[in-house]
């Protein structure tokens, strides 16, 4: 379990708050932290915007501390749009822009009745054989808001799914079961109303490409991470309120830090 795949993990889940198909218009903010060993890891910010039936999100991940001092520089930016239908989500479009290093990529990512319809990639991605990603498995994907909104929108139906995701280079499947329910006052969430839904989390290598060997990535579906899903406002919605995922090293560990909600 990497740094990487904890905040994906987490991102996946972040997403808007269940809708009726016309809304009023209202903004949400939500600020996380992701720790190990007791070292700030990353810290992402998630800020969204709804309107009538059309919703925006957008994502900030970044590296903080000591983690920032000593390791590769990260920076990463990701958005969703689209609108919200009686029958959940529709994406529009999403984009992600990354930087690690010294090397920025971006990705855009446009959708139509069938799936994706078109994207853009900068610098342009050449795959070799054993890394191309057949065609059919990038249609039926969703970029990693676009699928966190498929998440969001099934509010105490979270769980228990299978989210194709695709950021333009990688295509997995985020792997959601039902573990059971906590009271949020004993989870250390008080922020959270009522019963708290546990889920856990298994990734699955479909194909493109990645960073780690396969036996490596193999071994490590076998350890799931868990996240905590809670009410923070009037909505159906569950928000992910607390991430653990076990490592050789340690426990990464992943908190809300605040969360606010401005109705205009």
């Amino acid at each position: 379990m990497s740094f990487r795949r904890a905040f994906i993990g987490l991102a996946l889940c972040c997403a808007a708050p269940n809708a009726a198909t016309a809304q009023p218009a209202r903004t949400v903010e939500i600020g996380y932290e992701i720790t190990f060993l007791g070292l700030t890891g990353f810290r992402i910010d998630f800020s969204a915007r709804f309107g009538g039936n059309g919703y925006d999100v957008q994502s900030h991940t970044f590296k903080q501390g000591v983690i920032k001092a000593v390791t590769v520089h990260y920076d990463g930016r990701n958005r969703a749009w689209g609108v919200v239908t009686p029958g959940g989500g529709v994406p529009t479009g999403g984009s992600l822009s990354i930087v690690v290093g010294d090397k920025p990529r971006t990705w855009i990512a446009q959708y139509g009745a069938g799936g994706i319809v078109q994207e853009k990639y900068n610098p342009e991605w050449k795959p070799t054989p054993q890394q191309a990603i057949p065609a059919d498995q990038r249609l039926r994907s969703l970029d990693p808001l676009s699928g966190a909104m498929s998440v969001g929108l099934a509010g105490d139906q979270a769980c228990d799914r299978t989210v194709p995701s695709y950021d333009g280079k990688r295509r997995i499947d985020v792997i959601l079961k039902k573990i059971g329910s906590e009271p949020a006052a004993s989870s250390g969430v008080p922020q959270a109303k009522g019963e708290l839904l546990v889920c856990d989390i298994y990734t699955k290598r479909i194909a493109g490409e990645f960073d780690e060997a396969p036996k490596e990535a193999e071994s490590e579906r076998e350890r799931p991470m868990r996240i905590w899903f809670g009410r923070l406002d009037d909505t159906p919605f569950r928000y992910p309120v607390k991430l653990e995922a076990s490592t050789g090293f340690g426990t990464i560990h992943g908190r809300l830090l605040s969360f606010k909600e401005a109705k205009q």
